[in-house]
Protein backbone atom coordinates (compact mmCIF):
# COMPACT_ATOMS: atom_id res chain seq x y z
CA UNK A 1 0.00 0.00 0.00
CA UNK A 2 0.99 3.61 -0.37
CA UNK A 3 3.20 4.84 2.41
CA UNK A 4 1.83 8.33 2.93
CA UNK A 5 -1.27 9.68 4.60
CA UNK A 6 -4.27 11.92 4.03
CA UNK A 7 -5.05 12.57 7.68
CA UNK A 8 -2.51 15.19 8.63
CA UNK A 9 -4.85 16.80 11.19
CA UNK A 10 -7.51 14.14 11.75
CA UNK A 11 -6.29 13.15 15.16
CA UNK A 12 -6.93 9.50 14.38
CA UNK A 13 -4.43 6.86 15.40
CA UNK A 14 -2.77 5.16 12.45
CA UNK A 15 -3.43 1.48 12.90
CA UNK A 16 -3.67 -1.75 10.96
CA UNK A 17 -7.15 -3.21 10.98
CA UNK A 18 -7.29 -6.94 11.69
CA UNK A 19 -9.52 -8.99 9.42
CA UNK A 20 -12.10 -7.58 7.05
CA UNK A 21 -14.98 -5.23 7.70
CA UNK A 22 -17.84 -4.01 5.51
CA UNK A 23 -15.62 -1.05 4.58
CA UNK A 24 -12.74 -3.20 3.39
CA UNK A 25 -14.31 -5.83 1.21
CA UNK A 26 -16.51 -6.09 -1.84
CA UNK A 27 -19.37 -8.55 -1.95
CA UNK A 28 -20.72 -9.80 -5.24
CA UNK A 29 -23.36 -12.46 -5.78
CA UNK A 30 -23.04 -13.66 -2.20
CA UNK A 31 -19.31 -14.15 -2.19
CA UNK A 32 -16.71 -12.04 -0.44
CA UNK A 33 -14.00 -10.51 -2.59
CA UNK A 34 -11.24 -9.06 -0.37
CA UNK A 35 -9.64 -5.87 -1.58
CA UNK A 36 -6.27 -6.65 -3.15
CA UNK A 37 -3.29 -5.66 -1.01
CA UNK A 38 -0.59 -5.57 -3.67
CA UNK A 39 1.88 -2.72 -3.52
CA UNK A 40 0.93 0.11 -5.84
CA UNK A 41 3.64 0.43 -8.47
CA UNK A 42 5.38 2.67 -9.23
CA UNK A 43 5.40 4.33 -5.82
CA UNK A 44 6.88 7.59 -6.96
CA UNK A 45 5.64 9.57 -3.98
CA UNK A 46 5.74 7.07 -1.14
CA UNK A 47 9.23 7.96 0.03
CA UNK A 48 10.41 11.02 1.95
CA UNK A 49 9.87 14.46 0.48
CA UNK A 50 13.11 15.67 -1.10
CA UNK A 51 13.11 19.41 -1.83
CA UNK A 52 15.39 22.27 -0.97
CA UNK A 53 14.97 24.08 2.32
CA UNK A 54 14.14 27.28 0.44
CA UNK A 55 11.06 25.76 -1.18
CA UNK A 56 9.87 24.23 2.08
CA UNK A 57 10.34 27.52 3.90
CA UNK A 58 8.44 29.57 1.28
CA UNK A 59 5.58 27.09 1.19
CA UNK A 60 5.37 26.80 4.98
CA UNK A 61 5.32 30.58 5.36
CA UNK A 62 2.61 30.90 2.71
CA UNK A 63 0.58 28.07 4.25
CA UNK A 64 0.39 30.02 7.50
CA UNK A 65 0.49 33.56 6.16
CA UNK A 66 -2.11 33.29 3.38
CA UNK A 67 -4.48 31.54 5.78
CA UNK A 68 -4.65 34.75 7.83
CA UNK A 69 -5.70 36.98 4.93
CA UNK A 70 -9.29 38.16 4.93
CA UNK A 71 -9.28 38.85 1.18
CA UNK A 72 -9.61 35.63 -0.89
CA UNK A 73 -6.39 34.45 -2.50
CA UNK A 74 -6.11 33.32 -6.11
CA UNK A 75 -3.98 30.26 -5.32
CA UNK A 76 -3.42 29.34 -8.95
CA UNK A 77 -1.97 32.77 -9.74
CA UNK A 78 0.04 32.76 -6.52
CA UNK A 79 1.82 29.55 -7.52
CA UNK A 80 2.51 30.85 -11.01
CA UNK A 81 3.83 34.18 -9.73
CA UNK A 82 5.84 32.79 -6.80
CA UNK A 83 7.47 29.89 -8.65
CA UNK A 84 7.02 30.69 -12.33
CA UNK A 85 5.20 27.41 -12.94
CA UNK A 86 2.57 26.78 -15.59
CA UNK A 87 -0.34 24.88 -14.05
CA UNK A 88 -2.44 24.68 -17.21
CA UNK A 89 -3.68 21.35 -18.48
CA UNK A 90 -6.47 20.00 -20.69
CA UNK A 91 -9.89 18.46 -20.36
CA UNK A 92 -12.51 17.54 -22.94
CA UNK A 93 -10.23 18.79 -25.68
CA UNK A 94 -9.94 22.24 -24.10
CA UNK A 95 -7.22 24.09 -22.29
CA UNK A 96 -7.90 24.56 -18.60
CA UNK A 97 -5.89 26.97 -16.46
CA UNK A 98 -5.35 24.45 -13.66
CA UNK A 99 -6.18 20.76 -13.12
CA UNK A 100 -8.63 21.10 -10.20
CA UNK A 101 -12.32 20.33 -10.76
CA UNK A 102 -15.57 19.77 -8.86
CA UNK A 103 -17.00 16.30 -9.49
CA UNK A 104 -20.67 15.88 -10.26
CA UNK A 105 -22.77 15.62 -7.11
CA UNK A 106 -24.53 17.46 -4.33
CA UNK A 107 -21.94 20.23 -4.40
CA UNK A 108 -22.70 21.32 -7.99
CA UNK A 109 -26.47 21.49 -8.14
CA UNK A 110 -27.11 25.21 -7.58
CA UNK A 111 -25.96 28.38 -9.28
CA UNK A 112 -24.59 29.63 -5.95
CA UNK A 113 -22.32 26.60 -5.67
CA UNK A 114 -21.10 27.04 -9.24
CA UNK A 115 -20.50 30.75 -8.59
CA UNK A 116 -18.26 29.94 -5.62
CA UNK A 117 -16.24 27.50 -7.72
CA UNK A 118 -15.88 30.03 -10.54
CA UNK A 119 -14.75 32.67 -8.03
CA UNK A 120 -12.18 30.20 -6.67
CA UNK A 121 -10.91 29.62 -10.22
CA UNK A 122 -11.45 25.86 -10.59
CA UNK A 123 -10.48 24.47 -13.97
CA UNK A 124 -13.98 23.11 -14.49
CA UNK A 125 -17.19 22.13 -12.70
CA UNK A 126 -19.28 19.07 -13.54
CA UNK A 127 -22.93 19.70 -12.74
CA UNK A 128 -25.15 17.32 -10.80
CA UNK A 129 -26.17 14.38 -13.00
CA UNK A 130 -29.42 14.77 -14.95
CA UNK A 131 -31.69 11.78 -15.50
CA UNK A 132 -32.38 11.70 -19.24
CA UNK A 133 -35.92 12.09 -20.57
CA UNK A 134 -37.69 11.43 -23.84
CA UNK A 135 -39.99 14.07 -25.34
CA UNK A 136 -43.07 12.56 -23.66
CA UNK A 137 -41.42 12.89 -20.24
CA UNK A 138 -40.53 9.24 -19.85
CA UNK A 139 -37.39 8.40 -17.86
CA UNK A 140 -36.09 4.84 -17.96
CA UNK A 141 -33.65 5.63 -15.14
CA UNK A 142 -36.20 7.43 -12.97
CA UNK A 143 -35.33 5.34 -9.91
CA UNK A 144 -32.01 7.19 -9.81
CA UNK A 145 -33.68 10.56 -9.30
CA UNK A 146 -33.88 10.11 -5.53
CA UNK A 147 -34.02 13.34 -3.57
CA UNK A 148 -30.91 13.93 -1.47
CA UNK A 149 -30.87 13.34 2.24
CA UNK A 150 -28.42 14.64 4.77
CA UNK A 151 -24.80 14.03 3.80
CA UNK A 152 -22.56 12.60 6.49
CA UNK A 153 -18.80 13.08 6.40
CA UNK A 154 -17.00 10.51 8.52
CA UNK A 155 -13.55 9.03 9.02
CA UNK A 156 -12.75 5.70 7.41
CA UNK A 157 -9.80 3.36 7.90
CA UNK A 158 -8.68 1.27 4.95
CA UNK A 159 -7.70 -2.37 4.89
CA UNK A 160 -4.06 -1.27 4.88
CA UNK A 161 -4.53 0.90 7.97
CA UNK A 162 -4.64 4.35 6.35
CA UNK A 163 -7.14 6.76 7.85
CA UNK A 164 -9.07 9.10 5.58
CA UNK A 165 -12.57 10.40 4.88
CA UNK A 166 -15.74 9.23 3.19
CA UNK A 167 -19.16 10.79 2.59
CA UNK A 168 -22.46 8.94 2.86
CA UNK A 169 -25.80 10.09 1.44
CA UNK A 170 -28.96 8.66 -0.09
CA UNK A 171 -29.31 10.94 -3.10
CA UNK A 172 -28.38 9.85 -6.61
CA UNK A 173 -29.14 11.87 -9.72
CA UNK A 174 -30.88 15.22 -10.21
CA UNK A 175 -34.22 15.12 -8.38
CA UNK A 176 -35.59 18.39 -9.75
CA UNK A 177 -37.47 18.85 -13.00
CA UNK A 178 -35.99 18.63 -16.45
CA UNK A 179 -36.75 22.32 -17.03
CA UNK A 180 -35.01 23.29 -13.79
CA UNK A 181 -31.85 21.48 -14.90
CA UNK A 182 -31.85 23.34 -18.21
CA UNK A 183 -32.06 26.57 -16.25
CA UNK A 184 -29.12 25.45 -14.07
CA UNK A 185 -27.06 24.86 -17.21
CA UNK A 186 -27.98 28.26 -18.69
CA UNK A 187 -27.32 30.21 -15.50
CA UNK A 188 -24.09 28.35 -14.78
CA UNK A 189 -22.85 29.16 -18.26
CA UNK A 190 -23.70 32.82 -17.66
CA UNK A 191 -21.84 32.82 -14.34
CA UNK A 192 -18.75 31.31 -15.95
CA UNK A 193 -18.79 33.53 -19.04
CA UNK A 194 -15.57 35.50 -19.36
CA UNK A 195 -13.76 33.30 -16.82
CA UNK A 196 -11.40 30.36 -17.25
CA UNK A 197 -13.77 27.88 -15.55
CA UNK A 198 -15.53 25.38 -17.81
CA UNK A 199 -19.04 24.14 -16.96
CA UNK A 200 -19.93 20.56 -17.97
CA UNK A 201 -23.36 18.88 -17.83
CA UNK A 202 -23.60 15.27 -16.67
CA UNK A 203 -26.28 12.78 -17.74
CA UNK A 204 -27.54 9.28 -17.00
CA UNK A 205 -29.11 7.93 -20.20
CA UNK A 206 -30.98 4.69 -20.72
CA UNK A 207 -28.92 1.52 -20.45
CA UNK A 208 -30.49 -1.80 -21.44
CA UNK A 209 -30.72 -4.61 -18.92
CA UNK A 210 -28.92 -7.91 -19.58
CA UNK A 211 -30.75 -9.70 -22.37
CA UNK A 212 -32.29 -6.53 -23.80
CA UNK A 213 -31.23 -5.34 -27.24
CA UNK A 214 -33.32 -2.18 -27.60
CA UNK A 215 -31.86 1.19 -26.73
CA UNK A 216 -34.24 4.06 -25.97
CA UNK A 217 -32.68 6.41 -28.46
CA UNK A 218 -35.48 8.92 -27.86
CA UNK A 219 -33.88 9.73 -24.48
CA UNK A 220 -30.52 10.38 -26.11
CA UNK A 221 -32.05 12.54 -28.84
CA UNK A 222 -34.36 14.70 -26.74
CA UNK A 223 -32.06 15.21 -23.74
CA UNK A 224 -28.88 15.95 -25.71
CA UNK A 225 -30.65 18.40 -28.02
CA UNK A 226 -32.15 20.32 -25.09
CA UNK A 227 -28.81 20.43 -23.29
CA UNK A 228 -27.21 21.92 -26.39
CA UNK A 229 -29.85 24.63 -26.46
CA UNK A 230 -29.33 25.43 -22.78
CA UNK A 231 -25.55 25.32 -23.02
CA UNK A 232 -25.60 27.78 -25.91
CA UNK A 233 -23.36 26.56 -28.69
CA UNK A 234 -21.80 29.29 -30.80
CA UNK A 235 -18.99 29.60 -33.29
CA UNK A 236 -16.39 30.29 -30.63
CA UNK A 237 -17.42 27.85 -27.88
CA UNK A 238 -16.71 24.63 -29.76
CA UNK A 239 -18.56 21.37 -29.01
CA UNK A 240 -20.41 21.03 -25.72
CA UNK A 241 -18.52 18.78 -23.29
CA UNK A 242 -20.89 16.20 -21.82
CA UNK A 243 -20.07 13.63 -19.16
CA UNK A 244 -21.97 10.33 -19.39
CA UNK A 245 -22.22 9.02 -15.83
CA UNK A 246 -22.29 5.23 -15.51
CA UNK A 247 -22.48 5.34 -11.72
CA UNK A 248 -26.05 3.93 -11.45
CA UNK A 249 -24.55 0.52 -12.01
CA UNK A 250 -22.20 1.01 -9.08
CA UNK A 251 -25.11 1.00 -6.66
CA UNK A 252 -25.77 -2.71 -6.81
CA UNK A 253 -28.09 -2.55 -9.81
CA UNK A 254 -28.87 -5.77 -11.65
CA UNK A 255 -27.70 -3.91 -14.74
CA UNK A 256 -24.13 -4.41 -13.56
CA UNK A 257 -24.34 -8.19 -13.12
CA UNK A 258 -23.45 -9.30 -16.63
CA UNK A 259 -20.03 -8.32 -17.88
CA UNK A 260 -20.77 -8.36 -21.59
CA UNK A 261 -23.72 -6.04 -21.04
CA UNK A 262 -21.51 -3.50 -19.28
CA UNK A 263 -18.88 -3.68 -22.03
CA UNK A 264 -21.61 -3.16 -24.62
CA UNK A 265 -22.62 0.06 -22.86
CA UNK A 266 -19.07 1.36 -23.15
CA UNK A 267 -18.97 0.46 -26.84
CA UNK A 268 -22.33 1.94 -27.80
CA UNK A 269 -23.00 5.02 -25.69
CA UNK A 270 -20.59 7.53 -27.34
CA UNK A 271 -22.01 6.79 -30.78
CA UNK A 272 -25.60 7.12 -29.53
CA UNK A 273 -24.90 10.52 -27.95
CA UNK A 274 -23.16 11.84 -31.07
CA UNK A 275 -25.74 10.39 -33.39
CA UNK A 276 -28.54 12.11 -31.48
CA UNK A 277 -27.34 15.60 -32.42
CA UNK A 278 -24.93 15.17 -35.30
CA UNK A 279 -21.13 15.14 -35.61
CA UNK A 280 -19.05 17.85 -33.98
CA UNK A 281 -21.78 19.12 -31.64
CA UNK A 282 -20.76 17.26 -28.47
CA UNK A 283 -17.48 16.19 -26.88
CA UNK A 284 -18.35 12.92 -25.14
CA UNK A 285 -16.76 11.82 -21.88
CA UNK A 286 -17.38 8.55 -20.05
CA UNK A 287 -17.24 8.39 -16.25
CA UNK A 288 -16.10 4.82 -15.60
CA UNK A 289 -17.34 3.30 -12.37
CA UNK A 290 -15.95 0.77 -9.93
CA UNK A 291 -17.99 -2.42 -10.26
CA UNK A 292 -18.48 -5.21 -7.77
CA UNK A 293 -16.33 -7.39 -10.00
CA UNK A 294 -12.62 -8.05 -9.52
CA UNK A 295 -9.96 -5.66 -10.74
CA UNK A 296 -9.31 -7.62 -13.91
CA UNK A 297 -12.75 -6.55 -15.12
CA UNK A 298 -11.97 -2.92 -14.32
CA UNK A 299 -9.03 -3.28 -16.67
CA UNK A 300 -11.33 -4.75 -19.34
CA UNK A 301 -13.59 -1.70 -19.03
CA UNK A 302 -10.67 0.61 -19.72
CA UNK A 303 -9.46 -1.61 -22.53
CA UNK A 304 -12.87 -1.18 -24.17
CA UNK A 305 -12.50 2.58 -23.90
CA UNK A 306 -9.03 2.41 -25.44
CA UNK A 307 -10.00 0.12 -28.31
CA UNK A 308 -13.12 2.01 -29.42
CA UNK A 309 -12.78 3.76 -32.77
CA UNK A 310 -14.68 6.26 -34.87
CA UNK A 311 -18.03 7.56 -33.67
CA UNK A 312 -18.07 5.03 -30.83
CA UNK A 313 -14.85 6.31 -29.26
CA UNK A 314 -15.05 8.58 -26.24
CA UNK A 315 -13.33 11.95 -26.53
CA UNK A 316 -12.24 11.73 -22.89
CA UNK A 317 -12.88 9.64 -19.79
CA UNK A 318 -13.00 9.84 -16.01
CA UNK A 319 -11.78 7.15 -13.60
CA UNK A 320 -12.92 5.85 -11.16
CA UNK A 321 -15.68 6.78 -8.78
CA UNK A 322 -16.57 5.15 -5.54
CA UNK A 323 -16.60 1.62 -4.18
CA UNK A 324 -19.81 0.02 -2.97
CA UNK A 325 -20.73 -1.92 0.16
CA UNK A 326 -24.06 -3.77 -0.26
CA UNK A 327 -24.31 -4.29 3.52
CA UNK A 328 -23.73 -0.72 4.70
CA UNK A 329 -26.85 1.19 5.81
CA UNK A 330 -27.45 4.93 5.90
CA UNK A 331 -30.74 6.56 6.93
CA UNK A 332 -32.76 3.45 6.15
CA UNK A 333 -31.09 2.71 2.81
CA UNK A 334 -29.16 -0.55 2.53
CA UNK A 335 -26.13 -0.44 0.23
CA UNK A 336 -23.87 2.64 0.33
CA UNK A 337 -20.98 3.84 -1.80
CA UNK A 338 -17.77 4.81 -0.03
CA UNK A 339 -14.30 6.19 -0.66
CA UNK A 340 -11.03 6.49 1.21
CA UNK A 341 -7.74 4.68 0.67
CA UNK A 342 -9.19 1.37 -0.51
CA UNK A 343 -10.65 3.32 -3.44
CA UNK A 344 -7.47 5.16 -4.43
CA UNK A 345 -5.34 2.02 -3.98
CA UNK A 346 -7.61 0.09 -6.33
CA UNK A 347 -7.74 2.92 -8.86
CA UNK A 348 -3.96 3.33 -8.92
CA UNK A 349 -3.38 -0.38 -9.36
CA UNK A 350 -5.74 -0.53 -12.33
CA UNK A 351 -4.29 2.61 -13.89
CA UNK A 352 -0.73 1.34 -13.44
CA UNK A 353 -1.68 -1.82 -15.31
CA UNK A 354 -3.30 0.23 -18.08
CA UNK A 355 -0.26 2.46 -18.29
CA UNK A 356 2.00 -0.54 -18.66
CA UNK A 357 -0.29 -2.12 -21.27
CA UNK A 358 -1.28 0.88 -23.38
CA UNK A 359 1.70 3.21 -22.99
CA UNK A 360 1.35 6.62 -24.62
CA UNK A 361 -1.82 5.56 -26.45
CA UNK A 362 -3.60 5.61 -23.09
CA UNK A 363 -4.14 9.32 -23.59
CA UNK A 364 -5.27 11.90 -21.08
CA UNK A 365 -8.09 11.38 -18.60
CA UNK A 366 -9.58 12.89 -15.47
CA UNK A 367 -8.97 11.16 -12.15
CA UNK A 368 -11.33 10.90 -9.22
CA UNK A 369 -11.17 8.92 -5.99
CA UNK A 370 -9.69 9.90 -2.60
CA UNK A 371 -7.88 12.93 -4.01
CA UNK A 372 -7.43 14.71 -0.71
CA UNK A 373 -3.94 16.12 -1.17
CA UNK A 374 -1.67 17.49 -3.87
CA UNK A 375 0.50 14.44 -3.39
CA UNK A 376 -2.37 12.04 -4.19
CA UNK A 377 -3.29 14.15 -7.21
CA UNK A 378 0.23 13.75 -8.55
CA UNK A 379 0.07 9.97 -8.05
CA UNK A 380 -2.80 10.03 -10.52
CA UNK A 381 -0.99 12.49 -12.79
CA UNK A 382 2.04 10.23 -13.03
CA UNK A 383 -0.33 7.57 -14.38
CA UNK A 384 -1.69 9.92 -17.03
CA UNK A 385 -4.38 12.01 -15.34
CA UNK A 386 -4.56 15.55 -16.71
CA UNK A 387 -7.14 16.82 -14.22
CA UNK A 388 -8.66 15.89 -10.87
CA UNK A 389 -12.35 15.73 -9.97
CA UNK A 390 -12.82 16.18 -6.23
CA UNK A 391 -15.87 15.86 -4.01
CA UNK A 392 -15.08 14.74 -0.45
CA UNK A 393 -12.18 17.18 -0.10
CA UNK A 394 -14.65 20.06 -0.35
CA UNK A 395 -16.77 18.71 2.54
CA UNK A 396 -14.34 18.03 5.37
CA UNK A 397 -15.07 19.35 8.87
CA UNK A 398 -14.02 22.98 9.24
CA UNK A 399 -11.15 22.19 11.60
CA UNK A 400 -9.48 20.20 8.80
CA UNK A 401 -8.73 23.42 6.92
CA UNK A 402 -6.16 25.99 8.05
CA UNK A 403 -7.99 28.68 6.06
CA UNK A 404 -11.07 29.62 8.07
CA UNK A 405 -12.53 32.32 5.79
CA UNK A 406 -13.88 32.05 2.29
CA UNK A 407 -15.67 29.18 0.57
CA UNK A 408 -15.01 25.47 1.07
CA UNK A 409 -13.48 25.43 -2.40
CA UNK A 410 -10.93 28.08 -1.43
CA UNK A 411 -10.18 26.29 1.83
CA UNK A 412 -9.55 23.05 -0.02
CA UNK A 413 -7.29 24.73 -2.59
CA UNK A 414 -5.21 26.20 0.23
CA UNK A 415 -4.53 22.67 1.48
CA UNK A 416 -4.12 21.10 -1.95
CA UNK A 417 -1.49 23.60 -3.05
CA UNK A 418 0.30 24.68 0.09
CA UNK A 419 0.31 21.98 2.71
CA UNK A 420 4.05 21.73 3.55
CA UNK A 421 4.04 17.92 3.68
CA UNK A 422 1.32 16.86 1.23
CA UNK A 423 0.71 19.86 -1.02
CA UNK A 424 1.07 20.03 -4.79
CA UNK A 425 3.82 22.67 -4.71
CA UNK A 426 6.36 20.75 -2.64
CA UNK A 427 5.72 17.50 -4.50
CA UNK A 428 5.96 19.16 -7.90
CA UNK A 429 9.35 20.47 -6.78
CA UNK A 430 10.26 16.95 -5.64
CA UNK A 431 9.32 15.52 -9.04
CA UNK A 432 11.16 18.25 -10.92
CA UNK A 433 14.33 17.10 -9.22
CA UNK A 434 13.45 13.43 -9.67
CA UNK A 435 13.01 13.83 -13.44
CA UNK A 436 15.73 16.48 -13.89
CA UNK A 437 13.25 19.11 -15.02
CA UNK A 438 14.06 22.83 -14.68
CA UNK A 439 12.62 24.28 -11.49
CA UNK A 440 12.11 27.59 -13.28
CA UNK A 441 9.36 27.34 -15.85
CA UNK A 442 8.18 23.92 -14.63
CA UNK A 443 4.94 22.87 -16.29
CA UNK A 444 2.36 20.63 -14.67
CA UNK A 445 1.67 18.93 -17.99
CA UNK A 446 5.32 17.81 -18.17
CA UNK A 447 4.60 15.51 -15.20
CA UNK A 448 1.55 13.83 -16.74
CA UNK A 449 2.29 10.18 -17.49
CA UNK A 450 5.85 10.32 -16.15
CA UNK A 451 5.26 7.21 -14.07
CA UNK A 452 4.99 5.06 -17.17
CA UNK A 453 7.36 2.08 -16.99
CA UNK A 454 10.41 2.33 -19.24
Amino acid sequence: MLGYHCDYRMGLTQRRVPGLSPWTMLRSKGKVIPAMNETVSPEWLSGPLDVGSGVRRRVSEAYKGLAEREIPVDYHSWVEQEFGWDLSSEHAGRRIENPWAKASGQLSMTVRQVSEDVAAGLGYVVLKTLIAESEDGGRSMSEWATRESRMQVEPIVSRGGQSGWTVSWRGRGWSGTFVEYMELVRESRTVSEGTSTLVIPSVKYHLPDPGETRWLESEYEFTTARLLQAWGVDADSGPMPLEKDFSPTLAGSERSRVRETVLEWIRRVPGLIRGSVGPGAVSVGLKIFNTLEEESFQFELLRSVQEAVGANAADWWVYGNRLFDPEREFEGMRGIAYGGWDLSDRNLRVLSKCQSEFGESMGRFAATGNICSGRMALEYALRGAASFQLHTMFQLPSHQYVLQSGSRTQKALHELYLHPDDGLVVWMAHLADRFSLPADGLRFRDLIGRGRPD
